[in-house]
């Protein structure tokens, strides 16, 4: 398993050098990179679709961001405890028509 500190226990500081790490994969828009920031055995919920596992998290982020054009996305520490990490983000993107999106949400 590829796994790349910082690991738990997570400090705060440790928790939000993660999760910068992690937004710094996102607005990669590189679905390979993106999938390694999170476990082998990931499950993932987007709206009506359920990935599981790296390969699936790449083929789901390939056809999002086919789609959703200049994506931007900011992740905020929201919570820690030692073992693990719950952040809330905001991305927008645009569509091929020029329309622009904005969305929020949480992980953990």
């Amino acid at each position: 398993m590829d796994t790349k500190p910082p690991l738990p226990p997570f400090t705060f500081e440790s928790a939000t050098q993660k999760v910068r790490l992690a937004e710094d994969a996102w607005n990669s828009r590189d679905p390979a990179r993106v999938a390694l920031v999170y476990t082998e055995d990931t499950r993932w919920r987007n709206r009506a679709e359920f990935p599981v596992g790296r390969a699936q998290v790449r083929e789901f982020l390939a056809r999002k961001w086919a789609r959703e054009l200049d994506y931007r996305l900011i992740k905020e520490l929201w919570a820690h405890d030692g073992h693990r990490i719950a952040v809330r983000f905001a991305y927008e993107w645009r569509d091929d028509s020029g329309h622009w999106f904005r969305s929020y949400g949480n992980e953990n």
